[in-house]
């Protein structure tokens, strides 16, 4: 048990890789391509009962106060080191992510046509990337991985996406590593200072770079943290995305095969919020209180723009990544209301949002399988003949627009409570912004009932007018099999989210006791806990 405990994490990260080798090595020697979703739905599936091992109550907080932590010399000569842990920030988004990827495998059964050894491999590189996004604490090490996983993805759009794959996939990626450069940029420049003010040499490690920052050790100038603020600002915003950085994610939603969509909406695109609270609110506590109304401006801009757009769009597919936009404007708004309350409820937004939209990708991938076409005109009735999938499709719409006592409801009911209570806004503007702010947001949560709502009577209710439809197949038992997790999830979550919100509670009052510490006291009135909001719905 003490070798798992102190290993736990790296194992995580290699069960991939090895899952990775022997998948090119099997068709290498065996040429048996029929095997190769078994062997990745393997890895995949272990990895996930291999991660279920973070509940055991025997792991201890390392010496930086990270569970299941290991820190060991990496390349010496610029002080990097391996150094890797959770805590409530990165738990569950470890465990969101585990426990997607055999669902993904799984949803590609039959449809990988085209070099399934090459696809398999990518998706096993990618699920080994974003773990090393979730756990480390290096900078450097960071930043390697957080650039690994955009090459996966990369592949598995422009390979084996739709018919503007290639224009997608290079939007993604410019997109994307142009903000990460920048990021690169700013953790040298952070490493130098460090050297410089401290006398210690160089250091990419986050807690000892924010000991020497609580001992006074390490003081950035204003201008010299807004600076790093921004770079790394900029690198998260882009990969969540907050508007006006979101064009490239409908896009690449669109044409992305289905496990890339799924993967996309629940894992990576977390990766921006999470970098957000882990690094930005850390490092810079002054700058993320400077620049909260900015954020909030945009959040809310996202989360109506969004929204709207959504509402027209001809395409499921598309419909639904638009929807992913106004989903993390919520997440945004909660987190820099820098109140327990929205913090908690964005934490809980992220997880239900990969629950409900990678479902409702799932659920756009089956249609179009059998039609080969997404367009909502091309439907109407389909609840006639596929009676089992408009029931599973209405109960994930139901999570994704925010119904009481499923999980959309928890994360967007906290975020709106943290909004009314956070007085953040009163530093730059009115006393009473904070509460224009959360009524603007509100109107989010209407139109997506709208956009959702509208989507669903067009493509299930009426009359069965299509031919094409009427030889529809209703779900199989795989896929079947498929959405009963998430659904059970959705439920779970609605009901019950103690559990949830029990696990970030200390990392959330510590990222805000250090955006905080620096403000001369709170900036909020008082609050109403995260668990008594919830248990209140």
């Amino acid at each position: 048990m003490d070798f798992l405990n102190s290993n736990l994490l790296t194992i995580l990260i290699l069960i991939p890789l090895v899952g990775a080798v022997l998948t090119l090595a099997h068709q290498a020697f065996w040429k048996q391509e029929s095997q190769l979703k078994w062997l990745t739905l393997g890895f995949t599936l272990l990895n996930f009962l291999v991660s279920l091992a973070m509940f055991s109550t025997s792991a201890k907080p390392g010496a930086s106060g990270f569970l299941f932590e290991q820190n060991v010399p990496w390349i010496k000569a610029i002080n990097t080191n391996y150094h890797i842990g959770v805590d409530g920030l990165s738990f569950w988004l470890l465990i969101l992510t585990t426990f997607i990827m055999p669902i993904a495998v799984i949803s590609t059964w039959n449809a990988v046509e085209k070099r399934p050894t090459a696809f398999y491999v990518f998706l096993l590189l990618l699920e080994s990337a974003m773990i090393g996004v979730f756990v480390s604490l290096d900078l450097l090490v960071f930043y390697l991985f957080f650039e690994a996983s955009l090459i996966p993805m990369f592949f598995l759009i422009g390979v084996w996406g739709g018919q503007n794959r290639i224009y997608a996939a290079v939007k993604f990626f410019i997109f994307t590593a142009i903000g990460s450069l920048l990021m690169l940029v700013a953790i040298i420049a952070l490493f130098f200072i460090y050297a410089d003010q401290t006398g210690l040499g160089g250091s990419f490690d986050l807690p000892s770079i924010l000991n020497a920052m609580k001992a006074g050790n390490l003081v950035l100038a204003p201008q010299t943290g807004m600076l790093l603020f921004l770079a790394f600002a900029l690198a998260f915003s882009i990969k969540v995305p907050v508007f006006p950085f979101h064009t490239w994610l409908p896009d690449a939603h669109t044409e992305a095969p289905t496990a890339g969509s799924v993967i996309l909406a629940a894992v990576l695109l977390k990766m921006g919020t999470y970098g957000l609270m882990r690094f930005n609110f850390a490092l810079f506590p002054d700058q993320a209180r400077e620049t909260a109304w900015i954020f909030i401006t945009l959040a809310i801009i996202g989360i109506i723009y969004g929204a709207l757009v959504a509402m027209v769009q001809p395409d499921v597919k598309r419909l639904v990544a638009y929807s992913s936009v106004a989903h993390m404007g919520f997440v945004i708004l909660g987190m820099f209301s820098f109140t327990e309350a929205g913090m908690q409820g964005a934490l809980f937004t992220m997880l239900a949002h990969g629950v409900t939209t990678g479902a409702l990708f799932l659920l756009v991938g089956f249609i179009y399988e059998r039609r080969h076409t997404r367009e909502i005109t091309q439907f109407g009735g389909i609840s006639n003949v596929m009676p089992i999938y408009a029931t599973v499709f209405v109960i994930t719409t139901m999570a994704s627009v925010g119904l009481p006592f499923l999980n959309g409801f928890v994360g967007e009911f906290l975020i709106m409570v943290g909004m009314f209570q956070s007085q953040v806004l009163s530093v730059t503007a009115a006393a009473n912004w904070n509460y224009i702010a959360a009524m603007f947001a509100g109107t989010g949560v209407i139109f997506a009932a709208v956009y959702l709502l509208w989507m669903v009577q067009r493509v299930f209710f009426g009359k069965l007018a299509n031919a094409k439809n009427k030889g529809l197949e209703d779900l199989s038992w795989r896929e079947i099999g498929l959405m009963i997790p998430l659904l059970a999830l959705m439920v779970y979550m609605g009901v019950f989210p103690r559990p949830f919100l029990a696990r970030s509670e200390d990392a959330v009052k510590a990222i805000k006791e250090r955006v905080m510490h620096q403000a001369g006291g709170s900036i909020e009135k008082t609050e109403l806990k995260p668990d008594a909001a919830a248990d209140q719905h």
